[in-house]
């Protein structure tokens, strides 16, 4: 027999769910939901988590929420201070330099395997999407540029063959998708992403994985400085 499905949240100072909580592994269900509303905005930077609010509006107790939130605060995403309670954290620029540096690392290794082993038939459709993505954002629609970014790295990891490169960059991919968003998304950042990713992507047609690896990390090297100029910017605007 399924276990029931409970009835739906009630809506809290955080906004309503971006999906339903089922009673199956309650922790990992509420651990996505908040990871989403913090890469995407919906939770801002430096703002202050209220476990009860979650209990109420989840309809569970602490003890899952604290387990999801522990989850959290392993990928950096939020903070616990002693006496002054659970927060979202605010990222600095030593964390943008710090993500970039192993994610350089990991997608520079990973580039150069993955120019060997990628059908053509994949590279070809992830071209097509970056070229499509760039015309929506010339429109002023980024979530394809989004999803045609993480789909690109993703699975040029994924076919380099290694799982503990796959393992490293699970690790850090919460964080590196909230930088996504925080910073390096205007209509010049992409465009300048969308110019290396076609370098890359090109690179691997044409099986010169020396090319694609030097594009890789200079890419990564671009991101990072403009993620940090961006940063700075929102926070002197604040």
């Amino acid at each position: 027999m399924n276990p029931p499905t409970p009835s739906p949240p009630t809506a809290s100072p955080l906004g309503p769910p971006e999906q339903r909580v089922v009673v199956e592994k309650l922790p990992d269900q509420i651990y996505r939901v908040l990871r989403h509303r913090i890469v995407h905005g919906r939770m801002k930077a430096g703002s202050r988590i209220a476990v009860n609010d979650l209990t109420e509006e989840f309809g569970t107790s602490k003890t899952p929420v604290r387990e999801a939130l522990n989850r959290l605060e392993y990928d950096q995403l939020i903070v616990t201070r002693p006496r002054s309670g659970t927060f979202v954290v605010q990222p600095t620029a030593d964390d943008v330099v710090e993500v970039c540096q192993l994610r350089k690392g990991i997608e520079w290794v990973a580039t150069g395997l993955s120019a060997r082993t990628m059908p053509e038939a994949l590279l070809r459709e992830l071209r097509e999407e970056i070229v499509a993505a760039k015309r929506h954002a010339d429109e002023g629609d980024y979530e394809p540029f989004f999803t045609s970014d993480y789909r690109l790295h993703n699975l040029i990891v994924t076919h380099a063959g290694n799982t503990r490169l796959v393992r490293a960059r699970s690790s850090v991919e919460p964080f590196v998708q909230w930088l996504r968003v925080l910073g390096a998304t205007g209509p010049h950042r992409i465009a300048g992403s969308t110019r290396r990713h076609l370098e890359i992507i090109d690179a691997m047609l044409d099986r010169d994985a020396e090319a694609a690896m030097a594009a890789a990390a200079l890419h990564v090297d671009e991101v990072q400085r403009w993620t940090v100029e961006d940063l700075a910017g929102a926070l002197a605007g604040d």
